[in-house]
């Protein structure tokens, strides 16, 4: 490996920097709280886990690269809150349908035009709409667009998910929809 190749590596993989050490320290902090609750926060497991969490922290820095996030602690709570009553809401209707013969299934595919662009913020969008009943990406469309497959195409799902998609921004990026 010659020096403008080392040189360049750290940028690379996104550890160099000041984001860099609170992005380690949080997904650290994470780790180890994530193997406390796993393991009953037994204090035999305490060294095997921090050097878990250490290991872990290391292993996602270079496989996800530290970004500047401006999480929103009040609009992610409101968030979770949205999602919870979101999900119980859309979980009623996926079961009326799916139990109801006269409620007919018009399952389908849409394409959804993303605000986000492409990278973690978007891959967090496209985790959250997996998660809510109805609603599953399914892969990149043309332009900066997502397939959704949906259990009924004659629903509004464009303008749901532009709205999922517009509360996601505010909590993780403190940003607002362009449109």
């Amino acid at each position: 490996m010659n020096s403008s190749e080392e040189q360049s590596r750290p940028a690379e993989l996104g550890v160099s920097g000041t984001g860099a050490v609170g992005s380690a320290i949080s997904r650290g902090a994470g780790f180890f709280c994530l193997w406390l609750v796993l393991t009953d926060a037994d204090t035999g497991d305490l060294a095997a886990g921090l050097a878990a969490a250490v290991a872990a922290t290391w292993a996602s820095l270079r496989l996800m690269s530290a970004q500047q996030w401006s999480l929103r602690p009040i609009k992610l709570a409101e968030f979770v809150l949205h999602f919870l009553r979101q999900s119980i809401v859309a979980g009623v209707d996926v079961a009326q349908r799916a139990l109801d013969p006269r409620l007919r299934l018009r399952p389908g595919f849409v394409v959804y035009q993303a605000h986000l662009p492409p990278g973690t913020a978007r891959d967090a969008f496209s985790a959250i709409m997996s998660l809510l009943p109805g609603t599953l990406p399914c892969g990149p469309a043309e332009g900066n667009g997502l397939t959704v497959h949906c259990l009924d195409v004659t629903q509004p799902v464009v303008e749901q998910l532009a709205a999922e998609e517009a509360l996601c921004m505010q909590t993780l990026r403190g940003a607002q929809s362009n449109g």
